[in-house]
C-alpha cells in the first residue's frame, strides 16, 4: 500500500509534468508526435527534479493546484474588457489633465497564491495601475487615478471584479 506522502509526491510531479507540458506545447507551438514525446520526457525529468519548488508540500487542497477552465475563459474576457476601458479612461484624464498619482494599500481575500499573483499581474496589466508590492494577502498598489486613500473602498475600485472571479477560479 502507497503511503499518503507517496502519493501526494506522485500528484505533485504528475501535475508538474502538465504545466511544463502546456508550456512546451506553446513554445513550440507544434503537435507533431515526436516533438510531444520529446517534450513530456523533458517535462517529465524537470518535474521530477524540481516539484517541490512548483508545488508546496501545504499546498494540500487540489482545488488551488487545478483552475475551473470555463472560469478562466470568462476571466481572460473581462480581464481584456477592463484593459480596453481603463485604456479609455487613463486617456481620458490625461487629455483632461485630471491625473491624480497615489499608493494605496489593501488586502486581498483570495487565499491562494497562485490566485494571488494571478490578482497582482491582473492590476498591473490594467493601464493606470502597477502593483508595487504583494505580501502574504497585502498589496501596494501605485494607482494614476487615486480617487481614495481608504483601503477597502480603494481596493474595490482597484480590483474590481477580478477578485471575485479569481476566487471562484481557484478555491
Amino acid at each position: 500500500m502507497i503511503g499518503r506522502q507517496a502519493r501526494w509526491n506522485a500528484v505533485r510531479i504528475a501535475l508538474t509534468t502538465v504545466y511544463l507540458m502546456v508550456g512546451w506545447v506553446l513554445f513550440t507551438w507544434t503537435v507533431d508526435p515526436a516533438f510531444l514525446l520529446i517534450g513530456l520526457g523533458f517535462s517529465f525529468i524537470v518535474a521530477l527534479l524540481t516539484y517541490s519548488l512548483f508545488i508546496e508540500q501545504e499546498e494540500a487542497s487540489r482545488r488551488t493546484l487545478i483552475p475551473r477552465v470555463h472560469l478562466l475563459v470568462v476571466y481572460a474576457a473581462v480581464l481584456i474588457f477592463e484593459m480596453y476601458v481603463a485604456s479609455f479612461r487613463v486617456l481620458w484624464n490625461i487629455l483632461r489633465g485630471r491625473i491624480n498619482p497615489g499608493v494605496v494599500h489593501f488586502r486581498t481575500r483570495l487565499s491562494s497564491d497562485i490566485a494571488r499573483v494571478a490578482l497582482t499581474n491582473s492590476i498591473t496589466l490594467t493601464p493606470g495601475t502597477i502593483t508595487l508590492d504583494l505580501d502574504d494577502d497585502h498589496l501596494i498598489v501605485h494607482w494614476l487615478d487615486a480617487r481614495t486613500t481608504h483601503s477597502k473602498y480603494a481596493g474595490e475600485l482597484v480590483k474590481g471584479s477580478y477578485e471575485r472571479i479569481l476566487k471562484r477560479i481557484w478555491t
